[in-house]
């Protein structure tokens, strides 16, 4: 892709990002906040966790989005018994007697990881690690994933029983936690018309593997003025108990606080968000819009803030 200069480029991305949410638009009825941030986390290089009840059209909004980005796509169901080889892939002996690497579905662009919680830890920790480094380990040899890799991962916040929930270090790998909830009764109308007939609506290709590697490096060369890197950093800062800007309400119902991590994915999603507004350079008001889904897996309430049904919604307000 050939552009004047970034300015012009990043006018570019705004419009693709535009083009891309109409070709969605085709296929999922509403979930404007919900695509907007699976969007975001892929530009930013992240990844996404899901949460939400079955029947909201989780698979399919990764599938529509697969198909817009012109990506690979595979939909890996976790289960109690699966294992990370299932996964990663493994070694077999070919017909000359040689040891071969088959590869699993973990190689593919975009992945979905259906109910990530209903896997124990050695098979969570084995897509973690893929999400991390890029890459995989298999009977001591290092493999590189696909360029772009993409991990959606969903959860059922319903059904406890047989889970493994993903411990907090593993949950802040995760760009994004986006809540995803029931549709409107106007949008559930639609969706119903949509799906009961022969009709079936298909996204078309938006943007190749190659562009959307170039809009993630130029996304990552965005400048960002020294008070919104400021405002980010802070707005972690008071999440901390042990912090010289602790808020009051992490004092009162806290019991952690936000990683460094939090303080990068909200730089960088507040470049991708101002960049798909049509902004060269990102201001308080992008770092804003995101906190909430960055936040929301990163900070853990105390015994008081649960007695007293308080939501990490509730929390986040009030710090911003």
């Amino acid at each position: 892709m050939e552009f004047k200069n970034d300015a012009e480029a990043l006018q570019a991305f705004s419009t693709r990002y535009k083009n891309l949410n109409d070709e969605i638009a085709k296929v999922i009825v509403g979930q404007n906040d919900t695509i907007r941030n699976v969007l975001i986390s892929i530009f930013s290089k992240g990844h996404c966790l899901l949460v939400g009840v079955p029947g909201l059209a989780k698979t399919l909004l990764v599938n529509t989005i697969a198909d817009a980005l012109g990506l690979s796509f595979n939909r890996i169901q976790f289960t109690p018994d699966l294992m990370p080889s299932d996964i990663i892939g493994s070694e077999i002996l070919d017909e000359q007697r040689n040891f071969k690497f088959i590869k699993g579905p973990l190689f593919s662009n975009i992945i979905l990881a259906d109910e990530i919680n209903r896997t124990p830890p050695k098979t969570q920790a084995a897509l973690l690690e893929a999400m991390q480094e890029r890459q995989v380990t298999a009977a001591g040899k290092r493999y590189g994933l696909d360029n772009p890799f993409f991990v959606l991962a969903t959860q059922n916040p319903i059904e406890q029983e047989g889970t493994y929930p993903l411990p907090e270090a593993q949950l802040d790998r995760f760009m994004f936690n986006v809540w995803l909830d029931y549709p409107k009764f106007a949008e559930e109308l639609q969706v119903v018309k949509q799906t009961t007939t022969n009709v079936t609506a298909k996204a078309g290709k938006v943007l190749s593997a190659e562009e959307i590697v170039f809009f993630q490096d130029l996304i990552r060369k965005i400048p960002v003025a020294d008070n919104v890197i400021e405002y980010a950093v802070r707005l972690v800062h008071k999440t901390r108990l042990n912090s010289e800007f602790t808020a009051d309400v992490a004092k009162k119902y806290l019991q952690w606080g936000a990683g460094p991590r939090a303080s990068q994915y909200l730089v960088m999603g507040a470049k991708c968000h101002g960049a798909i507004h049509g902004k060269f350079s990102p201001d308080i008001e992008d770092v804003r819009a995101i906190a909430e889904p960055i936040l929301r897996h990163r900070i853990v309430r105390n015994y008081k803030a649960e007695a007293e049904g308080i939501s990490t919604e509730d929390i986040i307000k009030q710090l911003l």
